[in-house]
């Protein structure tokens, strides 16, 4: 009998293991989420508005992010559109905020400047699966690259598309370290990163007035949306939903915002 009984005692221990684990996270840092992105949840995205009072623009806001980009809704601007990327390479550091993965660059990385005004660059996160939608279609990945002005207000979100296929080389270049912040929330040194590496070109994008995608929905960013659709390996979107700290392996994007008033511009092509 003893033969057989460790056996299943160990079957039965993995299991435990198994469904305990994604509890533990909470359990270590002693803290729920502040919010979620399960619809129908009391603090998912349909509630956000009603959390915090400094959240309200989530449910009252008009120019809200992320949208459904239709061409029926885009005004073509075959011009490349003043828009000027001067990034630099500079040390760097990856963290998991609980929300996403993020890349935040510790020195100075460069700036984006739009219509004559410079915005510095800060951080990059990912999204899976993509927030915005492209005539209905939404991708498996989209990259969040962040700038700020003088004020330290977000004011210019470049985002990038990404469906399965090749692996990301941008992704890969701190895939080791991005392995050790699984069920760790934290972060790591990455070295010198050059921004410039996310290939996210500028040579066909859209632009529209928005807002942050997470609270507190701050309505003051000029969303600039590369239409060019890069790739990422499945396994690499796997390794990221596994290490978002407090939605592991589940999505972490917002639905879909009304556009109400607003105008879309795509420059340097047609629809």
């Amino acid at each position: 009998m003893k033969n057989y009984g460790l056996p299943i005692f160990n079957c039965w221990f993995l299991l435990f293991l198994l469904y305990w684990q994604p509890m533990s996270i909470t359990a270590q840092t002693g803290e729920e989420p502040k919010f979620n992105y399960i619809e129908g949840s009391p603090k998912g995205p349909e509630n956000w508005g009603e959390l915090k009072s400094e959240w309200k623009l989530c449910k009252t806001g008009r120019h809200q992010s992320p949208i459904d980009i239709l061409n029926k809704d885009v005004q073509v601007n075959i011009n490349p559109g003043d828009l000027r990327l001067n990034y630099k390479a500079s040390n760097a550091i990856i963290k998991n905020t609980g929300p996403y993965v993020e890349v935040e660059w510790l020195g100075d990385a460069g700036s984006i400047q739009i219509n004559g005004k410079q915005y510095s660059l800060r951080q990059c996160h990912w999204h899976s699966p993509a927030e915005h939608l492209i005539n209905g279609k939404r991708y498996d990945l989209e990259l969040h690259v962040v700038h700020e002005n003088t004020s330290n207000q977000v004011s210019v979100v470049r985002a990038q598309f990404y469906q399965i296929g090749v692996p990301d080389s941008f992704l890969s270049k701190f895939t080791e370290e991005l392995k050790t912040l699984v069920n760790n929330r934290g972060k790591r040194p990455i070295g010198v990163i050059d921004p410039r590496e996310t290939n996210t070109d500028t040579f066909k994008y859209y632009r529209y007035n928005g807002s942050l995608t997470a609270p507190p929905c701050n309505e003051s960013v000029t969303w600039i949306v590369n239409a060019k659709i890069n790739t990422v390996s499945s396994k690499q979107v796997q390794l990221l939903r596994g290490a978002n700290f407090d939605y592991r392996g589940m999505d972490n994007a917002r639905p879909v915002q009304a556009l109400n008033d607003r105008k879309i511009f795509l420059y340097g092509a047609r629809p």
